[in-house]
């Protein structure tokens, strides 16, 4: 069976047929997405010069591919690491273009369904679902996490307390997991993951984070102090419609799942859509686009539910962590402007050591800096947002890796990224305690 229409630019503005079918099948269905993905390829080119970046610009918009990296297509320029994920009977024609046009290229994966079949055991018959024995080193559906995180709250009351801050579009709750040993006028942190759907590592980091938490605040001084003198809200799946859709419909949805009035297209960048310089330079006002910014501030229910608690808590919550992939960086303010944030030692301090610390497991580098320099510039963006709300310390992480995997981070690597980046956050978070006012 033929997969119509399973592209989400411009030209998805109608659901694939495969997807009618995919509505009853899981996850463990031997034939993962039906095979939506047989044959597509993930190619990696860098223009050199600006007629090779016009080039490719126009076959990208005429192929409809759906861009990995950069985010939107705008952002293409000389010397910019552009990943595309091409469908197979798109395929033929941009090989033979770039190699017409002489444009060196590299093919990241051959047959992406393959690498989702290969790099994944979603299509295998382990219990997840046992809560005793939660597996940390492998993906979660939403719902097993949502079980997940009530069955910590039941069993963990003494660190752990799990309420919602509101609905998604589609009526799913935002859970919230507040952990921490109780005390009255603690300084907090906030952490979310899964703002993007398809960046499946995020909500896998968020998950260790709070079973590390929970295993080492016993034994470990830095994991005790931090969690008796801070409280962490932790946001598993921000994006919960867009987590959701793309476990059981298109594996590389970006978008939250909201609809427009006047388009067939679905959806909004959750990270578009912050009432700061919104809609400005790095987002589009195109529904279609995967970088669409919504029609105005703060549309998508989840994060209007977020943005409220986060106003409401500002006076408390100190530093403001999302993650995020792929791309191995650690970026804090600005993403909208060039420009110096007012505490840029401090926080680029905190950059440095946590990068450090970071590196000291497994050798993995990141870049850090701010994110309109170290990555592109992007309006309405909740580091952004966080940072001029007065939240002092927000950092955005991009995760592994750089590209061989992409979002298809196969899930031996999850135990290696989660290790490494749980240094940096302790690390981040001690600096806090030290240094914050």
């Amino acid at each position: 069976m033929k997969c119509l229409g399973k592209r989400r630019g411009r030209a998805a503005a109608f659901l694939p047929l495969c997807w009618l079918f995919l509505k009853v099948l899981q996850p463990g269905h031997s034939h993962l997405y039906n095979n939506c993905y047989a044959g597509d390829k993930v190619i990696r080119f860098i223009p050199k010069t600006e007629e090779e970046v016009y080039a490719l610009k126009k076959i990208s918009h005429q192929l409809k591919v759906d861009l990995w990296q950069p985010s939107s297509i705008s952002y293409v320029s000389e010397g910019t690491v552009t990943d595309v994920h091409i469908p197979q009977n798109g395929s033929r024609a941009l090989l033979a273009f770039l190699q017409e046009a002489n444009i060196r290229y590299k093919i990241l994966i051959e047959d992406l369904q393959k690498t989702l079949e290969n790099g994944s055991n979603l299509q295998t018959q382990r219990n997840r679902r046992s809560l005793s024995g939660y597996n940390y080193e492998v993906y979660h559906s939403l719902e097993e996490i949502q079980n997940w995180m009530h069955h910590l709250n039941k069993t963990h009351s003494g660190l752990i307390h799990m309420f919602s801050i509101g609905r998604s579009y589609e009526g799913r709750s935002l859970f919230i997991l507040k952990l921490g040993r109780r005390s009255r006028l603690k300084r907090a942190v906030w952490i979310d993951c899964g703002i993007h759907a398809r960046e499946w590592i995020g909500p896998a980091f968020c998950q260790w984070f709070v079973k590390e938490a929970l295993l080492t605040h016993k034994s470990d001084p830095a994991m005790r102090k931090m969690l008796n003198h801070l409280y962490f809200y932790i946001m598993p799946v921000f994006n919960v419609d867009g987590y959701h859709f793309s476990w059981t419909n298109d594996r590389f949805w970006r978008k939250t799942r909201s609809r427009n009035s006047r388009f067939r297209c679905r959806g909004v960048d959750a990270n578009r859509n912050w009432k700061v310089k919104w809609c400005d330079e790095g987002a589009s006002m195109h529904p279609c686009d995967d970088t669409y910014c919504g029609p105005f501030p703060e549309s998508e229910p989840e994060v209007k539910a977020v943005a409220n608690f986060l106003r409401k808590h500002r006076k408390h919550i100190r530093a403001y962590l999302s993650f995020h992939a792929y791309a191995q960086m650690l970026l804090y303010p600005y993403s909208y402007k060039y420009a110096t944030i007012p505490n840029f030692s401090c926080v680029e301090s905190a950059a440095y050591k946590a990068v450090n610390a970071l590196q000291s497991v497994y050798g993995v580098r990141y870049r850090y800096g701010p994110a309109s320099t170290t990555l592109y510039v992007s309006s309405g963006s909740s580091m952004d947002w966080a940072y001029k709300n007065g939240i002092p310390y927000a950092f955005a992480f991009e995760l592994r890796d750089t590209g061989h995997f992409g979002f298809l981070l196969p899930e031996m690597l999850i135990k290696p990224t989660c290790t490494e980046t749980m240094l940096a956050v302790k690390n981040i978070t001690m600096h806090l305690l030290k240094k914050c006012p």
